[in-house]
């Protein structure tokens, strides 16, 4: 199996991106590509640890790749004529089968246009959309679409949810997985227009799709545990993962500062640690990796903009679960049917 990851790719490249393959190469099996700059990839990696990629692991490579596609590119354009890119490179290697998964922590917007134009979407579905794993009441959260169709119609909203149910039944397990639709009321005439409509459709089209609708889903309630996947287009699914986010750094921070305020905070903490980070650890988005983009042909993942070293190496972890667990391959399989 190949991994190739876009060194080039996120606020904290390439130190960040480098470091997490390093660490991850000796927790996986996997080759993993490194697709950037080489001559830079090479002398991090000598600064870093002293030494040569090859000294490092035999299943350590470079792709390499003369242009970068910046944050603030727009993603039509980047991807049309900055060919040598590390982005486009990963995705014609990814299309030409040199490479089993795609990762890359840059532009979403152009990781989507990438991932459309040239890899490809699966038969049948309109717009891939990224599906995002959060924590949750003794179980985890399924969030689609986390960021990439801020403008969607009711068809879009189906098709997310018909996608993370056949990801959630054959790549976790859940045989009849919950799937709740992102609104601020649970009464079906609450919301928006395209929520309103979307109700209404998934209503219609769930038992003929297979898909257990359980309704509208407050965000107070979609952590509960009684929820596997929340639907919602681009826009307000991502600041609802940044939110969440945002207020578990908050619990994490709030909860140090008490526990390490004094001296006799720290005596009193010493019999909670064991249970303090337990806490911590599931409150960890980290742990979760990148979000598969599902819908495309190919495995795509795009991890967090701002991953640091940590982050990296559980998504390259995560990555090769993707391809083990042959997620797209199923989900091809479905929507042939």
């Amino acid at each position: 199996m190949k991994i190739l990851l876009d060194a080039m790719g996120g606020d904290n490249a390439p130190d960040a991106n480098i470091k997490g393959a390093i660490n991850a190469i000796h927790k996986i099996e996997a080759e993993v590509i490194l697709v950037g700059k080489e001559e830079i990839i090479r002398s991090k990696v000598k600064e870093f640890y002293g030494k040569e990629m090859e000294e490092i692991s035999d299943r350590l490579k470079i792709k390499n790749a003369t242009e970068t596609i910046e944050m603030e590119d727009t993603p039509t354009l980047a991807i049309k004529h900055k060919k040598d890119s590390s982005m486009v490179v990963g995705f014609k290697m990814l299309k030409e089968n040199e490479g089993d998964v795609f990762i890359s922590a840059g532009n979403s917007g152009a990781l989507l246009t990438g991932a459309t134009l040239l890899v490809g979407r699966i038969k049948g579905i309109d717009r891939p959309a990224l599906a995002g794993i959060l924590p949750a009441y003794k179980s985890q959260l399924l969030l689609i679409d986390a960021g990439s169709n801020t403008n969607c119609k009711p068809i879009n909203l189906l098709q997310f949810a018909q996608m993370s149910s056949i990801y959630l039944k054959n790549t976790y397990g859940i045989e009849n997985p919950a799937i709740g639709l992102l609104n601020i009321g649970t009464e079906e005439t609450k919301g928006n227009e395209l929520v309103r409509e979307s109700y209404h459709l998934l209503k219609e089209k769930s038992e003929e799709l297979n898909i257990n609708f359980v309704g509208n889903v407050e965000g107070r309630d979609a952590f509960s545990g009684k929820i596997d996947a929340i639907v919602a287009d681009g826009f307000t699914g991502n600041v609802f993962l940044k939110t969440t986010e945002g207020l578990g750094k908050f619990v994490k921070k709030s909860l140090t500062e008490s526990f390490t305020k004094n001296l006799l905070a720290k005596i009193f903490a010493i019999p909670a640690l064991p249970a303090i980070k337990r806490f911590s650890k599931t409150m960890d988005y980290k742990s979760y990796g990148g979000a598969l983009f599902l819908g495309v042909k190919k495995p795509v993942v795009k991890a967090h903009g701002s991953s640091d070293s940590l982050l990296f190496e559980y998504t390259l972890i995560q990555a090769e679960k993707f391809v083990q667990n042959k997620a797209v391959d199923k989900m091809i399989e479905e929507f042939e049917k």
